[in-house]
């Protein structure tokens, strides 16, 4: 099955991720942070992503389109609220919703890749998924090195958040045309 749109959409959202998360580190040096908070707000997001996937599991066969879109929407706006926090505490509480979106587009890009992909016929599929994310991934890291240069720290962040839209527009789009196949 073609699952080209998966791969496009979420090479998108990695680029996005890919882009902001090594300059966090100076985001949270900006706020006076130390870098044992930041290991505490990563703490924060993994958690809050691990206990987010249990309550997702059971949801998963019959809405993981939709839940890759709410993912890509709810980091945008964890994105855009980024650059005007003011407080530690609120750093937390935005690790906490990245963390419960992370679950979501995890999980449902692997549903969406077995979903759309036969027993037996899975390699390809995936390491063409891999390869793509990866390679975007990559470029991200890249270019986010390239523009926080020119730029500041508060437009990485909306350059992400603009991109994780367009990462759930492309889910979007490719949901209707998908369907009515």
């Amino acid at each position: 099955m073609n699952i080209q749109w998966l791969v496009r959409s979420q090479s998108i959202v990695t680029l996005a991720s890919g882009m902001i998360y090594p300059y966090y580190l100076l985001f949270l040096k900006n706020l006076g942070n130390s870098f044992s908070k930041y290991g505490l707000a990563f703490a924060v997001f993994t958690i809050s992503s691990a206990a987010a996937s249990q309550w997702l599991a059971p949801r998963l066969d019959q809405h993981a389109k939709q839940w890759l879109i709410v993912s890509s929407l709810g980091m945008a706006v964890a994105m855009i609220a980024f650059p005007w926090v003011l407080s530690y505490i609120w750093v937390l509480i935005l690790q906490m919703v990245m963390g419960l979106c992370n679950a979501m587009q995890r999980m449902s890009e692997r549903t969406l890749l077995a979903d759309h992909t036969l027993p037996g016929q899975r390699g390809q599929a995936m390491g063409n998924y891999h390869f793509w994310t990866s390679a975007a991934s990559g470029f991200a890291v890249i270019l986010g090195g390239v523009l926080i240069d020119w730029l500041t720290i508060d437009v990485l962040f909306y350059l992400s958040a603009a991109l994780y839209v367009g990462g759930a527009w492309a889910v979007g789009r490719s949901t209707s045309s998908v369907e009515m196949k």
